[in-house]
């Protein structure tokens, strides 16, 4: 196989940047990566991270995931329009109460987190299909496995993620085109930061006064324990990331932090959903917190779904 285009989505920083120096910086040099941001203007990290790969092996494009234009655009600009491997990373974050949401701001996390993959697979798909080969590889979550406490509507645009990259997996194969689903737990980045910074001086006016108090005496302090304890660097999902991407038979899913799978392992053990709503409720509002329990999820990590839901039992 010749050298493969990467098309990137969101890599002013975070997990996009790590994924684009990375394949950049391939040793084999069987990556030409196309690094894109919205914002041309914050083009500075990565072009530091690149290092000697810039305008070698890797190359800036604005793009924006929100515009069909865009996208054209920036698409159209590669010879042939030939993308071989689409990583659709750009994404927003939103966590806290949902009653002081406002629905503009949840369309618009809608509008990148799931509308903006479907106008790019839209763009490249045909191409694909007619060379009969390509990899859309997308940056999804866990809570597009299992949802969590105050992300109400973060997990349901990664759930809506997941069930569009799961059906159009079927039809894909069929031109030879592989999908795979990045799982990411826990992420250490500014993306995240960001998020949490604006949790703490959210306006909770719009919530009742017991839901206000599990936000912030509850939840942002668990959430910070969480990252402390169990977040990955952006270079290791990037690490992870690439390994998939060079992987003869790629899987749909694939999950980046073996602590978080417990987690999943719980919902698949019991299809009626009692197991894992019982069992966050009680790790969250039984405990002073779920990660004095880390011990757990560690050995968690290393068993079988049916033991999974025996030991969940005794939380």
């Amino acid at each position: 196989m010749g050298t493969q285009r990467v098309l990137v989505t969101g890599c002013s920083s975070g997990i996009g940047l790590a994924v684009a120096a990375r394949l950049a910086k391939d040793k084999l040099r069987r990556f030409r990566v196309v690094a894109t941001m919205r914002d041309l203007t914050k083009r500075g990290p990565l072009e530091e991270a690149a290092g000697e790969t810039l305008n070698k092996t890797l190359e800036i494009k604005e793009l924006d995931a929100c515009s069909e234009a865009s996208i054209k655009d920036c698409v159209s600009s590669l010879p042939d329009r030939r993308v071989d491997v689409l990583v659709n990373n750009a994404g927003v974050g939103m966590i806290g109460p949902l009653e002081c949401q406002s629905m503009a701001a949840i369309k618009e996390l809608f509008d990148t987190n799931f509308f903006g993959l479907v106008r790019l697979v839209k763009e490249v798909l045909p191409d694909m299909k007619q060379r009969q080969s390509g990899h859309i590889v997308v940056m999804s979550s866990v809570m597009g496995i299992q949802g969590l406490l105050f992300n109400d509507v973060y997990s349901a645009s990664k759930f809506a993620v997941e069930g569009f990259c799961e059906s159009l997996a079927i039809q894909a194969m069929k031109f030879n085109i592989k999908t795979t689903l990045v799982e990411p737990g826990p992420v250490v980045t500014e993306f995240e930061r960001k998020v949490y910074e604006l949790a703490e001086t959210m306006d909770l006016s719009g919530t009742d006064e017991e839901t206000a108090k599990i936000f912030r005496e509850l939840y942002l302090p668990y959430s910070k324990k969480v990252f402390s304890s169990l977040g990955q660097t952006p270079e290791e999902v990037a690490e992870q990331t690439v390994n998939v991407i060079m992987a003869k038979d790629p899987p749909l899913r694939h999950q980046t932090n073996r602590l978080y799978m417990p987690m999943t392992a719980l919902k698949h053990a019991d299809p009626t959903g009692r197991l894992p709503l019982e069992a966050f409720y009680k790790m969250i509002f039984k405990h002073d917190s779920v990660f004095n329990h880390v011990s757990f999820n560690c050995k968690l990590a290393s068993v079988s779904p049916k033991s999974a839901m025996n030991l969940a039992f005794v939380i």
